[in-house]
């Protein structure tokens, strides 16, 4: 027997016995569902266990985590979800077994953002061949409490469970058990999901003990804002104490706390907008990026609705959103203006464009999220920019400064464009 006609025969033989391996993961390119015990502490806002889902490939040890996205809460019938109830937190009554797969619910089998479908009819991006982790939102606290609080009305009180932070660091733990070493980690996350992904970044990191580790925290900023700064200079410090509070941020074990106590040089205890700038002080190595449209009708009214009267009292709907937006607005120069200088730290910040209010950038289709002053397509742009870790090139920081909305330039585009005028998202 010749030597050619032994590696071949044993280039069969592995590949028989791949094929059976991957037969035997019934797990693999399929989602699964994980339930965490009540004893790692994670829960739903309601009480109820926390599941999250994950989609293997015996591929590669690359893993994406997709953060989901979904409101906030800091009273009652928001928390709750109330029928009309504006601006309410999803998924007050937990996550089912069967979340991924019941198109009713926000995942819609993974098509809500072209992270979590391993073949997206609308957008390629490369992390869909790699591990995927949906981190599910159930909390109310963009993934970032550790409190119970006792919210009451006039129909009565309830005790919430502000968990979002408790069940990130389970989640870490169960992936540094049951899935390999990352080469690369990329954590992202929608809306909530966005400031989750950025608040969790050094935790989940740090746990899973990537090789290489990005961030894209799409359109959940958490702007610079001094605790006791004047509301007027930083228009989200009135929503930012309040969180403080009620998610228990500030507590022995909350999550500026221990990120603080960790890491005593990452930022200013009493600025939540410092803390996430400094993951790159913390992680000179990562790539960190932070997306948002600068005309995001949705997470402003989150951010300011509660806490201006020139908003909530609006005259004409056209009045409430030019006041949300001129301290949206502000809020992103603010913050841009605080950022620190650095290679590995960067933003990618479009005006507008038609789907859901102009708010996050990765769900339902990369399309028409471009600069096309800056000459970049779409975010996906950006996505390959983050993943880049050859040294070489600097996270892209681009503001589109143009307001007239450029004409679609590809398929993609078109498609986003309709989906926003037609008002299907």
């Amino acid at each position: 027997m010749t030597l050619n006609s032994l590696i071949k025969d044993a280039s069969k033989a592995v590949g028989i016995s791949l094929l059976c391996s991957i037969a035997a993961q019934a797990a693999y390119l399929k989602w699964e569902m994980v339930e965490l015990p009540a004893s790692s502490g994670a829960s739903c806002g309601n009480g109820t266990p926390y599941r999250f889902f994950v989609n293997r490939t015996p591929f590669t040890s690359k893993t994406v985590v997709m953060y989901e996205g979904g409101g906030a809460c800091w009273e009652k019938g928001t928390c709750e979800n109330k029928a009309g109830t504006q601006l309410a937190a999803v998924n007050p009554d937990g996550i089912p077994t069967n979340y991924m797969s019941d198109w009713n619910r926000q995942a819609h089998l993974g098509l809500v953002t072209p992270f979590t479908s391993r073949i997206d009819p609308l957008t390629s991006v490369q992390t869909q061949s790699w591990n995927i982790v949906y981190l599910t939102y159930c909390t109310g606290d963009v993934h970032t409490g550790n409190k119970v609080t006792t919210y009451s009305d006039s129909t009565g009180s309830i005790a919430w469970y502000h968990r979002g932070a408790v069940n990130a660091k389970a989640v870490t733990a169960w992936m540094a058990a049951n899935m390999p070493k990352p080469d690369v980690l990329l954590l992202t996350g929608f809306s909530a999901g966005g400031t989750g992904s950025t608040a969790n970044f050094a935790q989940m990191r740090t746990g899973t003990n990537a090789n290489h580790a990005a961030l894209l925290a799409d359109s959940g900023p958490l702007f610079w804002t001094p605790r006791d700064g004047s509301p007027q200079d930083y228009p989200s410090q009135p929503l930012h104490n309040k969180i403080r509070q009620v998610w228990g941020l500030d507590e022995p074990n909350g999550m500026v706390t221990e990120l603080i106590t960790k890491y005593p040089t990452a930022g200013d205890a009493n600025n939540l907008g410092s803390v996430t700038y400094g993951l790159n002080k913390i992680f000179p190595k990562d790539r960190i990026g932070y997306a948002m449209f600068q005309e995001d009708m949705d997470y402003s009214a989150f951010s300011y609705s509660a806490f201006y009267s020139d908003i909530s009292n609006a005259a004409t709907d056209a009045d409430r959103q030019a006041a949300l937006n001129k301290r949206w607005r502000q809020d992103i120069n603010t913050t841009l203006a605080h950022m620190p200088a650095g290679a590995n730290m960067g933003y990618y910040i479009p005006n507008y464009r038609q789907i859901n209010l102009s708010h996050c950038l990765t769900i339902v289709t990369f399309g028409d999220t471009g600069i096309k002053e800056a000459k970049l397509d779409n975010v996906g742009a950006f996505v390959d920019n983050l993943l880049d870790f050859s040294g070489k090139t600097p996270v892209i920081r681009s503001f589109e400064l143009s307001r007239v909305k450029a004409a679609a330039t590809n398929l993609s585009d078109l498609i986003a464009q309709i989906i926003g005028k037609a008002g299907l998202f």
